[in-house]
């Protein structure tokens, strides 16, 4: 999978679109499994600190040591959120987890810890809907208008620089900076970094073990600890429609 996180529309959608495919092809229908989320695997987050140090680099040398880590991943109805993971609230701890430990790694690479907060992009749905906030753009005017110095963009969200993470924030976001007066770099995604693919690897190696009941190292950098290898029941709801068949997961 893609996301690193839990959510409906980073996972059950997934596993909802496997059980779609495989249906129809009954007794015929090949096994299909994913690996656990890996937000907080060494794999992931490690990438990601090595680029935030490369974008820090990327900034002029009188603003560097005060830049603000500015955390992005898309923004999801609050009611998402609120379903997210086993027992509601996954995707935002998930995330604030990985702002944390990559803030952490910067801090220990370069002897200067930086401030860092979450914010969201890509909002798209009725008005009238709550999402998640604050949106990148409102947030790197706030910054502005408190006197921050600098800003990195952090897309711990994405996993790859698509042409989401182009336009929302190497368009969009910095060209809100540039207006603002506001020095900027953008972090690149973890993509083909060889620790992240090693990382997918292991996780692949590890999930076939664990279904040959084998005994397993679950490497997790934060607090929240491993995901769950199947997605319980009732995880990650599709509010619209609940009873919707999926793959990968326990069955209610």
């Amino acid at each position: 999978m893609t996301s690193a996180y839990s959510s409906y529309s980073g996972c059950r959608q997934y596993r909802e679109n496997l059980y779609a495919a495989v249906e129809p092809l009954g007794e015929r229908a090949p096994a299909v499994d994913r690996v656990r989320h890996y937000f907080d695997h060494p794999g992931f987050v490690r990438p990601m600190v090595e680029h935030t140090v490369a974008a820090l680099d990327g900034l002029p040398g009188d603003v560097r040591r005060s830049a603000r880590l500015v955390f992005v991943t898309h923004s999801v109805p609050l009611a998402m959120n609120d379903g997210s993971g086993p027992t509601g609230g996954a995707y935002v701890a998930q995330h604030r987890a990985v702002a944390d430990l990559v803030a952490e790694g910067v801090a220990e690479r370069l002897g200067t810890a930086h401030e860092g907060d979450l914010v969201y992009c890509s909002r798209s749905g009725p008005p009238s809907q709550p999402w998640l906030e604050p949106d990148v753009n409102d947030h790197l005017e706030e910054l502005a208008a408190q006197g921050v110095p600098a800003a990195v963009l952090v897309p711990i969200g994405f996993v790859s620089d698509h042409m989401e993470v182009v336009h929302d924030l190497d368009t969009e976001a910095l060209e809100t900076a540039a207006r603002l007066g506001l020095p900027c770099t953008r972090a690149a995604t973890v993509g083909t970094h060889p620790l992240f693919v090693r990382g997918l690897v292991d996780l692949v190696l590890e999930r076939a073990a664990v279904e040959r009941g084998e005994a397993v190292d679950r490497p997790a950098l934060s607090p929240i600890g491993p995901s769950h290898d199947r997605c319980p029941a009732g995880c990650c709801p599709n509010l619209r429609d609940p009873g919707r068949p999926v793959l990968c997961g326990e069955q209610p």
